[in-house]
């Protein structure tokens, strides 16, 4: 069996995880993963409410700091996380898959449209602008999944945070990942009239990461 085809560890964390004490175990992790003494990992789990500062943020992005703000290693801009969102951590070694960083993320969009599929719902990219979205009928469009990644000697961390049903009005505190037009918003599964659960989130994440990354240890 190749490295890249052993399985990744597949970890659900409890809810409210501190994001300080998160980022810690994160990166240790990634260090273990990096020195050949760990499996990859992604890890699941929730945020208390609080935004992070992506590595391209504006501090105009800021509206209102309603809730603690964190500065984060990863690509991106000010994004939300809280309770109601799944948060996964996604920790691979790219260096033994494949080192190609557009690849990987077009991974992850893949991932998170084939998870939202299985609630029928159709998830889509759009150049220029980073995340899943929902088109609506009226030409509006609503973001429901974002990503952000950093990588350390080729093995990646941080990942992508799936709006499951969150309170929509806490991203009101941030212009969400830089994104200012009004046709532009956030959305959620509950938002979209599916009520379901986290584990049956969970569950489609499992299988479709499997179909795109394979086989995952627990």
């Amino acid at each position: 069996m190749s490295a890249a085809s052993k399985p990744v560890d597949w970890t659900i964390g409890p809810s409210a995880v501190p994001y300080a004490a998160a980022v810690e175990r994160m990166e240790s992790r990634v260090d273990a993963i990096c020195r050949g003494t760990a499996a990859e990992e992604v890890w699941l789990l929730e945020h208390p409410a609080l935004y992070t500062a992506g590595s391209s943020a504006k501090e105009s992005d800021l509206i209102a700091a309603r809730f603690p703000v964190f500065k984060s290693g990863r690509g991106g801009q000010y994004t939300y996380h809280g309770p109601g969102q799944r948060v996964a951590y996604v920790m691979l070694d790219l260096k033994r898959r494949k080192p190609d960083v557009r690849q990987f993320v077009r991974d992850l969009e893949e991932w998170l449209i084939r998870a939202l599929a299985q609630f029928n719902v159709k998830g889509e990219r759009r150049n220029g602008r980073v995340g899943i979205w929902i088109a609506h009928r009226d030409g509006s469009e609503d973001k429901i999944a974002a990503i952000g990644v950093r990588l350390r000697h080729w093995v990646s961390f941080h990942g992508v945070s799936l709006n499951v049903d969150p309170d929509l009005d806490h991203f009101s505190g941030i212009v969400p990942c830089g994104v200012r037009d009004e046709k532009f918003g956030v959305t959620s599964l509950a938002a979209l009239g599916l009520p379901v659960t986290m584990a049956e989130v969970d569950i489609a994440l499992k299988q479709t990461f499997q179909e795109v990354f394979g086989p995952l240890n627990g």
